[in-house]
């Protein structure tokens, strides 16, 4: 079992889009897998077809109000925690609370034998939220857009791993980074690619995201991208990542 915070502090490089597809991806593959959306977006909510304002969501848990199986909600791709904007408050309710980094990894810890993997889609920041998600996280992914300022932020995030793994999670890896919007067009996403393995070496995903319209519009349908259109590139991406996944952490 192992769970996967799936963390990146720049928008936009296609965290979400990971989060809601390995989840379905997994899920296909036979895995018993659980998606907690900790961004009070809550677009991995909306992203794998799930009504964002009712039931139980993970701020219900945090504030300690349900336990984390009592918010659990069965979906075809796979089970969810969800999220909304009420998330947004949490960062200020838990700067008074004792052992607040720990919330999360308590409140988890239960559902460890009831899955395969968890996966952790965390706010695109690097607050008391994404904080409390790696030290709940016994490994976490980076997904990294292929652009030009990517390996600035991925050093800042790195950084990050350092310091929680000296204090807070000494168990906490880095898994693996993972390219996303990869367009081999372009010499850009190429070089960004062997930069990423010459900084990193051998913690690249072989699975690399393209650049692909169908999986840009599956969101906006609620649907992951299995749903939407299984035959498109982004599709047979994903079930490549969940393949090399389950290899390495089977």
């Amino acid at each position: 079992m192992r769970i996967f915070a799936v963390a990146n502090q720049k928008g936009g490089v296609g965290k979400t889009t990971t989060c809601v597809n390995l989840t379905a991806a997994l899920k296909a593959r036979g895995c018993r897998v659980l998606l907690v959306d900790l961004d009070p977006q809550g677009n991995s909510t909306s992203g794998i077809g799930a009504d964002k304002l009712s039931g139980n969501t993970v701020y219900d848990v945090i504030s300690g109000n349900v336990p984390a199986r009592d918010a659990v909600r069965h979906t075809d791709y796979g089970d969810l925690i969800a999220s909304n904007k009420e998330l947004a408050g949490a960062e200020i309710e838990l700067v008074g609370v004792n052992d607040r980094e720990t919330i999360i990894r308590r409140a988890l810890e239960p559902l460890r034998s009831d899955y395969d993997y968890i996966i952790i889609d965390c706010p695109p920041s690097l607050g008391l939220i994404t904080l409390g998600a790696l030290c709940a996280a016994d490994g976490v992914i980076v997904p990294v857009q292929c652009e030009y300022f990517a390996l600035e932020g991925l050093s800042d995030l790195i950084y990050t791993l350092r310091m929680v793994r000296s204090r807070l999670n000494t168990n906490l890896d880095l898994d693996g980074i993972l390219l996303t919007m990869y367009d081999s067009r372009t010499n850009l996403s190429a070089q960004v690619a062997e930069e990423v393995k010459r900084h990193f070496p051998g913690k690249m995903f072989g699975a690399v995201i393209p650049r692909n319209v169908r999986l840009s519009e599956a969101p906006s349908f609620g649907r992951p991208i299995f749903d939407y259109d299984r035959s498109s590139r982004g599709a047979e991406a994903y079930l490549r990542l969940a393949d090399e996944i389950v290899r390495r952490f089977n």
